[in-house]
């Protein structure tokens, strides 16, 4: 699949209105999973973290070039910030919060807030507690991932100290059910997590003796665990995509060779070349009237990178074409209200840069605009 960037072309639009009011906050970091997301309303959200909060920008309308913010949000002492969407459209976000404390280890905790529609505020944010009550133990609680299923239903997973899978999650009411031991040990953070279409959530860890693999029986039971997948994969690098009914592949940075590999369980480890300094995007889209897979990338020295290949046809192989930009942490992948393919970057210097798909044949990207 052919992939072209117009480098040569790229906008250095100004901030939009409204930004300086904002206080001035650029990023700091990348949150985990997927930053840039489509809301219920048609209009795009990028997110990001700063040592304050979160930071927000938001399309004024769907599919146009215009957008504002960043909107900031504190959240005090977050160490780590997971993002997950569900099917209608909510966003949930999932931190991990270290308190310093002058008497031993800082209280550690996760903590969860819902943004229902682009552009809105959040909800307060509340803690979902640790699962151990011995503070040392505590703070060696690993970085939180999340799902949200077809009922709705947020499932969050985490490690723990002892280096095995912990879940909570709602149940049918909205109430939050008491944290889960799914056992294993000798995990390494973080979890890759798919909600597939069906309802099913399926989990992925790295570890030393293999990957840890959970399924689901089916929609709304306990996950189960089922045989360990025998790779390599370079912490906190897996992610998850639903590439066929009730089937995840899994993209991760592999630990001998340095690049991107695919798997399906049951499958060949597939190499895919690249050289990311962090996880890889994943997600599907509709390409000359081919259902393909596009994934992005920041390399080892901060380029912005962009593959496309017919979805679960990675052994045909797939070229990594530069964008032009650079950045840090992992880009964020998303389709417009319009279905366009549109890619966001956090640049070095803490702003947002934002590339949309244009009408020529095969993934050609547009010029970027710095937001």
């Amino acid at each position: 699949m052919p992939v072209r960037s117009a480098r040569s072309a790229r906008s250095t639009a100004s901030l939009p209105s409204g930004s300086e009011s904002q206080g001035g906050h650029s990023a700091d970091a990348a949150v985990d999973g997927r930053w840039l997301l489509l809301g219920s309303g048609g209009r795009l959200a990028a997110y990001a973290r700063n040592r304050e909060g979160l930071l927000r920008w938001t399309e004024d309308r769907p599919g146009g070039s215009g957008w504002s913010g960043p909107d900031f949000f504190p959240v005090p002492h977050l160490t780590h910030l997971s993002i997950t969407q569900g099917a209608d459209g909510y966003v949930h976000f999932i931190g991990r919060r270290s308190v310093p404390k002058p008497d031993g280890p800082p209280a550690v905790d996760l903590v969860h807030a819902i943004q229902y529609q682009s552009g809105r505020p959040l909800t307060a944010w509340r803690s979902l507690g640790n699962p151990h009550k011995d503070r040392d133990k505590a703070a060696r609680l690993g970085l939180p991932a999340g799902a949200v299923d077809d009922a709705g239903t947020l499932h969050v997973l985490v490690r723990n100290a002892g280096r095995g899978l912990m879940l909570r999650r709602e149940d049918k009411t909205g109430k939050w059910e008491a944290w889960r031991d799914l056992q294993g040990s000798m995990f390494q953070d973080a979890p890759a997590v798919m909600a597939a279409a069906s309802g099913r959530i399926e989990v992925l860890i790295p570890g030393e003796e293999g990957a840890g693999r959970w399924v689901q029986p089916e929609p709304r039971k306990v996950p189960e665990r089922v045989e360990n997948i025998p790779v390599a994969i370079v912490p906190g690098s897996a992610v998850a995509l639903e590439t066929a009914p009730d089937r995840a592949t899994y993209y991760w940075t592999d630990p001998t060779s340095g690049s991107v590999v695919a798997h399906r369980p049951g499958g060949w480890v597939i190499p895919l070349g690249g050289s990311p300094a962090g996880p890889v995007a994943a997600m599907r889209a509709m390409l000359g009237g081919y259902d393909c897979t596009v994934l992005a990338h920041c390399d080892s020295e901060g380029n912005v990178m962009l593959a496309a290949c017919g979805t679960e046809n990675e052994s045909a192989g797939l070229w990594w074409s530069p964008t032009g930009e650079r950045g840090t942490g992992t880009p964020g992948l998303a389709l417009d209200a319009f279905g366009r393919v549109v890619i966001a970057a956090l640049a070095p210097d803490g702003s947002l840069r934002v590339a949309r798909q244009n009408d020529e044949p095969g993934l050609a990207m547009g010029p970027s605009v710095r937001i």
